[in-house]
């Protein structure tokens, strides 16, 4: 049963349950380069009452530095430490799981985001916004496409100068090269989602890049973004949190809320982005939310009572 939140009492009732608020960021905190009405008075509401917030985003195009400067612009309190971004999960997943050699390169297809966090644990990289592979090829002209025996992995982002000649590279690695003897290329992918909304309007998202190289390679990536249980699974154990007193807070069935329902902790649908009830009120929905509310910043009553 979804439980829709439309009173203060009810939207203190949920607060009362919870001490650890976990938010996407597009289409919940802001809407492109704008700021959702009253996000701002909610976020120090929360921390005034003692909170413990996270930001986890999957979008990979910028570093968690980055991204905390967007926050500093817009005038919201956060740390780096607070934010988890599919790039920086990407990266310590390599690192910290797969036991990536150092003697070995990822080659990236994606923004500075990706680059700036793999540089962050010390992996070596290639492509990503490298002038040599941000360009379009001649027809039929392959001579560019060479292929580095040091590469052992490709890490798929959100790509805004996506082109034949990065794909081409990136599926040579997949069919060609080994991360140790015997074991093939790593694949791996910040995140899948279709689309992302902002200016009014949604717009392919990384699920978009990284399909091309999946369809050609005949390969399927380890996904490290949301919805997958591995980000929940590192935020919860690195700050010991309680999964019942936890909630995930975001904009789209198939990430955020599936995020949560894959990680066993309850969550909160906000209707300021991708999906709306009608899209989880339909026969087998993708995920179901525990709580739906028309914006994070109708908490706002709260504030102003405080």
């Amino acid at each position: 049963m979804v439980h829709e939140l439309t009173t203060s009492a009810q939207f203190q009732n949920l607060l009362d349950s919870k001490d650890n608020l976990l938010f996407d960021c597009d289409g919940v905190v802001w809407e492109g380069d704008s700021l959702i009405p009253n996000v701002d008075k909610v976020l120090k509401h929360f921390r005034a009452l003692g909170k413990r917030i996270w930001f986890v985003t999957n979008n990979a195009t910028k570093s968690r530095a980055s991204n905390k400067a967007k926050f500093d612009k817009m005038g919201i309190q956060c740390e780096v430490d607070e934010i988890f971004s599919s790039a920086y999960a990407s990266a310590a997943y390599l690192k910290n799981v797969l036991n990536f050699p150092a003697d070995k390169k990822v080659y990236v297809i994606g923004e500075k985001g990706v680059e700036e966090e793999l540089e962050s644990v010390g992996i070596k990289y290639s492509g990503g916004t490298a002038p040599e592979d941000n360009v379009f090829i001649d027809l039929m002209d392959f001579s560019s496409i060479t292929a580095d025996p040091e590469v052992g992995a490709v890490l798929c982002g959100l790509d805004m100068h996506i082109n034949y000649k990065k794909i081409a590279r990136g599926f040579r690695y997949l069919r060609e090269n080994q991360v140790r003897p015997g074991e093939p290329c790593l694949f791996v992918a910040t995140n899948l989602d279709s689309t992302f909304p902002t200016h009014g309007s949604v717009y392919p998202g990384g699920g978009a890049t990284t399909a091309a190289l999946m369809y050609c390679a005949g390969k399927e990536p380890i996904t490290v973004g949301k919805p997958e249980k591995a980000m929940l699974d590192s935020i919860v154990e690195t700050y010991n949190l309680d999964k019942s007193r936890t909630l995930m807070i975001g904009d789209r069935l198939n990430t955020d809320i599936l995020f949560g329902v894959n990680g066993g902790i309850d969550t909160l649908l906000v209707l300021t982005g991708i999906n709306q009830k009608a899209d989880y009120e339909v026969e087998n929905p993708v995920a179901v939310p525990t709580y739906v509310v028309n914006s994070l910043g109708d908490f706002a009553v709260l504030a102003d009572k405080a």
